[in-house]
């Protein structure tokens, strides 16, 4: 199951598990999307491509909530 983690690595922007808008790659590295395209979809991390995450939402997102760690080190 994907961390669904609650932040861009690259900016801090929050990214609800809830909304559209974010990016990950297959390590889970998480980007909002204005940072997924400064990077060309690339994951500064292991070059891997980043692909739209998908939502979770009503009861799945409450019983499987999103991880709340923050990643961005800004």
């Amino acid at each position: 199951m994907l961390e669904m983690r609650p932040d861009c690595e690259r900016c801090g922007m929050d990214l609800p598990a809830d909304e559209p808008g974010a990016f990950i790659c297959s390590m889970e590295c998480t980007f909002c999307t204005e940072c997924a395209d400064a990077m060309d979809e690339r994951c500064p991390n292991c070059s891997g491509e980043l692909l739209d995450r998908p939502t979770r939402l009503g009861k799945v997102l409450k019983a499987n909530p999103a991880v709340t760690e923050r990643r961005f080190q800004g």
